[in-house]
């Protein structure tokens, strides 16, 4: 929808909710509630809310766990063996992947270590590390701790995307121009999909294309990527992806991960990797033997029996995604995000500034705030009403309208809320 076509009154907030064909979907959520009313709740890009099938899904493994004891492992409605694979083709499609080509498993760090022991492998000559100069904290430090671990200076090893002066976006054109110029040496780009702060979506498939060509490993932090915009990791062929499950997916607080391994490195038994039990040949993983046989694909990455209770409530969410769709999941994002942005300026004010991207397609849900001054300030008087979003330091508050259960009237008042916070 332009700009154009967006209204300034709550009415149209309230057709658009009416018209809505997915509207349906908010009361499958918990939606936290502020004193008697509905908090409006615009932080999906930290944590999902919660599936009210959860509770049943997790009460259902529970009950296994009850009923059947150890003998779980393969009796019961779902057993315990092949339960990480109850998510695979709904991911596979959520990420645009083949289904050997993803795995639901781990933390995203820790996904991150064990697929830079893989693909890592720096040489005197090619030993660099291209991230985002604004890139996750964690990704910082484990990418700054393998370039130690592999006896390297992250000083001479870690290359840093920046944005031009006074811009907050880094711009598809430098991004590809510095890696046909560093590329010689660069060993591994790792980029988010979509960046944490300023939410812009970057161009996943002609940076791997531009990798490639230069003879580097491409791969993608995913967190904020996931669930928000449409993937197509098997068709745009990074090498590798992670990604957490508790933002844009809903699987609850520190919900288990994900990876992606394309599917050329899939029978590659050359490469190196920190091995367990649960990568091991699942034919004769019970045997019990003193060498390790990796499967086939993302799952020989495996290192322990998935936890099943944090999987359930994942389960529940998942479900919810498939019955939905990303692409109209997707259609329904960039008209919300762009409602946002309508009715943020329309009014004017030389206290904030938008910085995430203008056009639809470089960005995703969020968008991101700088507040000229007393920016926690705001932020905090916003929850204190039952307004959640989340500030980040130094100057920056960052909102998503997420279309599982975000809708345009609270949009609209968000807006309203955010505008006399202001005054």
């Amino acid at each position: 929808m332009s700009a154009l076509a967006y209204q300034r009154g709550e009415d149209f907030a309230r057709d658009m909710d009416a018209h809505d064909p997915l509207a349906h979907f908010r009361k499958r959520f918990c939606i936290p509630r502020h004193g008697a009313a509905e908090c409006i709740y615009l932080c999906g890009h930290s944590l999902g809310l919660q599936p009210n099938t959860a509770h049943s899904y997790l009460e259902q493994d529970l009950g296994s766990w009850a009923g059947l004891g150890v003998e779980g492992h393969f009796q019961g409605k779902n057993p315990w063996f092949t339960y990480h694979r109850l998510l695979t083709q709904q991911t596979a499609e959520l990420v645009g992947a083949e289904a050997a080509e993803v795995v639901v498993m781990n933390s995203l760090t820790v996904n991150l270590h064990l697929m830079m022991t893989s693909f890592y492998r720096p040489t005197t000559e090619r030993h660099k590390v291209l991230i985002e100069g604004s890139a996750f904290p964690s990704d910082q430090y484990a990418v700054k701790s393998q370039i130690r671990f592999h006896g390297f200076d992250p000083e001479s090893s870690l290359i840093e995307l920046r944005a031009r002066e006074g811009e907050s976006c880094i711009r598809d054109k430098d991004i590809e121009a510095l890696i046909d110029r560093e590329g010689d040496s660069i060993a591994l780009i790792l980029l988010g999909g979509v960046n944490y702060v300023t939410g812009q979506v970057f161009d996943m498939a002609n940076i791997t294309k531009a990798g490639h060509c230069k003879g580097a490993v491409v791969a993608f932090d995913l967190a904020h990527a996931i669930g928000n915009i449409p993937l197509r990791l098997h068709e745009w062929g990074p090498d590798f992806a992670v990604w957490c499950s508790y933002k844009y997916l809903n699987g609850g607080p520190g919900c288990v991960g994900g990876c992606f391994v394309h599917e050329r490195h899939a029978r590659d038994w050359s490469l190196p990797r920190l091995a367990g039990w649960w990568g091991h040949d699942e034919k004769s993983r019970f045997q019990m033997g003193p060498d390790f046989h990796p499967m086939p694909g993302a799952e020989g990455w495996q290192l322990s029996n998935p936890p099943i209770f944090a999987l359930s409530p994942l389960r529940a969410a998942m479900e919810i995604f498939s019955e939905a769709g990303i692409e109209q999941l997707r259609a329904k994002s960039v008209s919300l995000t762009g409602y946002m942005e309508f009715l943020l300026r329309q009014f004017a004010s030389s206290r904030f500034s938008i910085i995430t991207p203008a056009e639809a397609g470089r960005r995703g849900a969020q968008l991101s705030i700088r507040l000229s001054r007393q920016g926690r300030n705001i932020c905090d008087k916003l929850a204190a009403e039952g307004v959640i979003g989340d500030w980040r330091e130094p100057d920056t508050f960052r909102v998503a309208a997420v279309p599982l259960y975000n809708s345009y009237v609270d949009v609209f008042r968000f807006v309203q809320h955010f505008s006399a916070a202001l005054q």
